[in-house]
Order: structure tokens, then sequence, then C-alpha cells
């Protein structure tokens, strides 16, 4: 999966940007990748007008994409193609117009092909926002994004 004499956080760096390349919904909603690492992320976005719903604060699908961005980003950052296989979230705080949130990521546990990850959702005060539980499965022998060879 990985070229000789690649870190670890080499291979994370690589990944971000294969996977940021493709991935229309994170580019589209304006978030920005502030860290990764082999089972790390923190993903941050601007909650915009057209993200609140009905009641002037942030629809909670949009918190949900943004922590599973970071929860994506982290799994895969090792560069095995990792998948989501459920997901749960709490919504502890409202986010509102102009708030800047901030998902981070971390690995919980990781043995064989399943994984938990812990994402942590925070405004730009520190307020926590949300909390969400990720759980993987991991595509042994698949990459997430391709290696390039050594020449």
């Amino acid at each position: 999966m990985q070229a000789t004499n690649t870190s670890p956080q080499q291979i994370a760096e690589h990944v971000r940007d294969g996977m940021l390349a493709n991935d229309r919904v994170t580019r589209g909603l304006g978030i920005r990748i502030l860290h990764i690492a082999p089972g790390q992320a923190r993903l941050e976005m601007q909650v915009r007008d057209d993200m609140l719903n009905s009641f002037d604060i942030c629809h909670g699908g949009f918190v949900t994409t943004l922590a599973d961005s970071a929860f994506a980003f982290s799994c895969n950052a090792r560069n095995v193609m990792t998948v989501a296989s459920g997901l749960s979230i709490d919504f502890l705080a409202p986010a509102r117009g102009g708030d800047v949130l901030v998902a981070s990521a971390h690995e919980v546990s990781l043995a064989g092909r399943t994984g938990v990850y812990d994402v942590e959702v925070h405004n730009q005060r520190g307020e926590a926002v949300a909390v969400f539980r990720g759980r993987s499965y991991a595509m042994k022998g698949r990459a997430t994004v391709p290696v390039p060879s050594a020449e």
C-alpha cells in the first residue's frame, strides 16, 4: 500500500490530497482540512446562510456531514480503503449562521477490519456542538488512493 521510505505521516498527507481531489461534498461545503495523521483528522466548516433551517440554526445534517468527513479522513489516513459501517451523533448545542465549526476525529480502536472513531464538533468559542461515533470497515488489500510507483 505504500512506497518504501515513506513515513506514516507522508502517507496520511498523500491520502488527504487524493481523497480531497475526489470529494465533491467536502469541497462543495467549503470544508477545510486543518490536520491529518494516521487515525486522526481535524476539519473546519463555516456555517453559511444556506445551511440554516427554519429555526435559524444549522441543519443537523450539515453538522453530521462535517463530522462524517473528519471520520472518513481519519480512518483512511493509512491508505487502506475504509468505509463507514455505522454512526451515531448527539447534538449538544445549536450552531448558528457564521459559526466556524471544527470536527476533531480520533481513533478509539482498530482491530482487524473494524475500527471505532470518535469525533467532537466545537464552535469557534470552544463550545461543544456535537459528539459523533463512527464504526468503520476496512477493505484489506485496496488502497484509498493510488500510490505513485517508485522510480
